[in-house]
């Protein structure tokens, strides 16, 4: 068995980890962003790197996205690893060119030759009242296009072992940390060096009424709904994706075989989200399974509200799901 830090590690700290063991494992890994150096990062996940590692490494840009992806793709493709940070989630729309049309085809349109193994981090979510150009959640963006990868921790376990494989992944991966877990959860950490493989999805709970696919922050939700309705006696599933770029597709279609009823839940809007994917591969493939409809429980498809009991009233909370697993259990 690993040894266990002396401490439990927040789920901010669990990233800051990962930055440090991969800049000490490998030098062509570096971190561009803007305020990522002296000041630490917006949220202060790069504090003490700069110190650490210098300003060769730990690189401020001005405020242009697209420079930051542009210059981690052109790093990456001479044969380094960066890890880009955006501030906020949002603003990856002013580099939407350099990662979808430039980063994400390069493999292709260099057969194989060449690749962009960048990291870009993106601070995203809502419940911290930040409105609507700071509190997205734009995965759907990018789970349409070929040749990106995305992961979304939701422990500080994850948040570690994710990050360390997707910097030593050979593909660009987009990697969506939710400030709404920053400080809130904590964990205690193995240490030794591990990781968590892309691809894979983790059985955070096993049931036998209901399969709830969900990652990200919502899994922290969907846990709690599942302990309530455990108590109204509803045994349910909660299935972590971790990631939705390469989809662990088999432990989903396992989970839903195995309960026959089963409720999607993401932060993202409800409408063209990951959750209709699914539901589009499990209406294909699993349909003489289902003993009910595939419910979804998500975000309302109109901007972020700034006000907190409309964010609220916006956002997929506890209480919706266990009202949707509810309808779906006495189906």
């Amino acid at each position: 068995m690993a040894k266990k830090n002396e401490r439990e590690v927040t789920y901010l700290e669990a990233i800051r980890q990962a930055l440090a063991e991969e800049m000490a494992r490998d030098k062509s890994v570096f971190i561009i962003g803007e305020d990522v150096g002296a000041y630490g990062g917006a949220f202060g996940v790069t504090k003490g790197l700069f110190e650490e590692f210098g300003e060769q490494r730990v690189i401020d840009t001005p405020i242009s996205e697209a420079l930051i992806a542009g210059a981690a793709t052109g790093a990456a493709m001479l044969g380094m690893r960066p890890v880009a940070e955006m501030q906020f989630a949002d603003f990856i729309s002013c580099a939407f060119d350099q990662v979808v049309n430039q980063a994400a085809t390069l493999r292709y349109r260099m057969a194989g030759k060449v690749s962009a193994p960048w990291v870009i981090r993106m601070p995203s979510g809502g419940n911290i009242h930040g409105s609507m150009y700071h509190s997205q959640n734009p995965e759907g963006w990018f789970f349409h296009t070929p040749g990106l990868k995305i992961v979304c921790p939701s422990t500080p376990y994850d948040a570690k072992g994710l990050l360390k494989a997707a910097i030593r992944d050979d593909d660009p991966v987009l990697y969506f940390e939710y400030k709404y877990l920053y400080r809130r959860l904590k964990q205690e950490l193995p240490a030794d060096d591990y990781i968590v493989p892309l691809g894979k999805a983790d059985l955070r709970r096993e049931g036998r009424d209901l399969s709830i696919i969900t990652y990200g922050a919502q899994t922290v939700h969907a846990m709690a709904a599942a302990d309530q309705l455990a108590a109204d006696g509803v045994d349910c599933e909660v299935i972590d994706l971790r990631s939705l770029c390469p989809l662990d597709k088999e432990t989903v279609l396992q989970s839903v075989e195995k309960t026959s009823k089963v409720l999607i839940t993401h932060e993202d809007w409800e409408r063209g989200g990951v959750g209709a994917e699914i539901a589009a591969m499990l209406a294909e493939e699993m349909f003489e399974h289902l003993d009910g409809p595939i419910l979804r429980v998500a975000s309302l498809n109109i901007p972020v509200p700034f006000s907190p009991p409309l964010e609220e009233f916006y956002l997929p909370t506890v209480e919706k799901i266990a009202e949707a697993a509810r309808r779906l259990a006495a189906y």
